[in-house]
């Protein structure tokens, strides 16, 4: 039976990728890597046990160990340290993760023949580019209505955080792996991700946060561009991305060697204030929230995803909509509020 490797297997996307993937296909046997170092990973470990799944525990960091592991057909990256914010304090950690990390297991790709499926990010487009698309005065004080969705083509030069560099170094080795020693590979830039496992922070996962603290009237505060709530993002439901790679993984020796921008599209757009708005309707609790008008150079205020490439090349479109992502938010969280959050 062939193998597939998932890196952060215990994360949100790793354990939703292996538990809906596991389902479809039935050939492969899945093992997860994953240090059990973030929230909630140490729960998701004990579910994939239970599911029949191996998790190697080590720091992805650790070419030794990641060389001397079993031979995989196919390795999906999903590790990452996934909030932007981080990578302006803890840089070590965000290089070593979402890059060197990357690095080793493009040896261990080389070593064995693998074929490759890299999550990677829409913030490896410009920040600066992408705060040009709207006017920052209709951020300020009005709803955004620009239609405009970002595409492949858009620029990734110009800064992008050092999270967003991380992704796209990732993104440029892999390519060049593939060039040189001819592994087959194929790159995801994922825009907003949500749905169940998700534990939501601040820095990372709004949608599961901002419907958390609305089940238990917790705090919540909008930030950046002026405090408003305006600024804009896709969201994709976890399921979405699953039934997409499992139609890239039956087909990765055909179709391969491609970079798709994947995401949840215009009809699953939102504001943070339309957010609360379907947070208020769905929990029936209205919350005050605060106002933090600052604006991180890392934030920006529009980001909706052109899924034309992948809809061509898999006739694969978005299924869930954002009261769907939401309700199963809804439903998850008060599912396991007194395991796993206190407010």
């Amino acid at each position: 039976m062939k193998k597939i490797l998932v890196t952060g297997g215990c994360g949100f996307v790793g354990s939703n990728v292996i538990f809906k993937l596991k389902k479809k296909l039935y050939n492969y046997r899945f093992y997860s890597l994953d240090n059990l170092s973030r929230k909630g990973s140490k729960f998701n470990y004990q579910r994939l046990k239970n599911d029949g799944v191996k998790n190697y525990c080590f720091d992805i960091a650790s070419v030794k160990k990641i060389l001397k592991l079993p031979k995989f057909s196919i390795i999906i990256d999903c590790c990452a340290e996934a909030a932007v914010e981080v990578s302006k304090k803890d840089y070590d950690k965000v290089i070593s993760t979402n890059f060197l990390g990357t690095y080793n297991l493009l040896k261990k790709a080389k070593k064995d023949k693998s074929k490759i499926i890299f999550i990677s990010s829409s913030r490896v487009y410009s920040i600066n580019d992408l705060n040009n698309l709207v006017n920052n005065k209709k951020v300020l004080n009005k709803e955004i209505k620009f239609k405009k969705k970002i595409d492949e083509d858009f620029n990734i030069l110009n800064p992008r955080s050092i999270y967003g560099f991380t992704k796209l170094s990732s993104e440029l080795l892999i390519q060049e792996f593939s060039y040189a020693f001819g592994i087959k590979y194929l790159i995801n830039r994922c825009g907003v991700l949500s749905g169940p496992w998700q534990y939501g922070v601040e820095d990372q996962g709004f949608m599961s946060l901002w419907m958390r603290k609305h089940i238990s009237k917790g705090k919540l505060k909008y930030k950046g561009f002026g405090g408003y709530g305006n600024q804009v993002r896709d969201v994709l439901h976890i399921d979405d991305l699953c039934r997409l790679l499992t139609i890239q993984v039956r087909k990765i020796t055909k179709v391969n060697n491609l970079t798709f921008n994947v995401g949840g599209g215009l009809q699953n757009a939102i504001s943070l204030i339309k957010l609360t708005k379907f947070c208020q309707k769905i929990t029936g609790n209205k919350i005050k929230i605060r106002i933090s008008p600052e604006t991180s150079i890392y934030d920006i205020p529009y980001y909706v995803t052109n899924n034309k490439k992948v809809s061509a090349i898999y006739n694969w479109y978005p299924k869930k909509n954002l009261f769907n992502i939401l309700y199963d938010l809804y439903s998850w969280i008060n599912t396991y509020k007194k395991t796993f959050f206190k407010n």
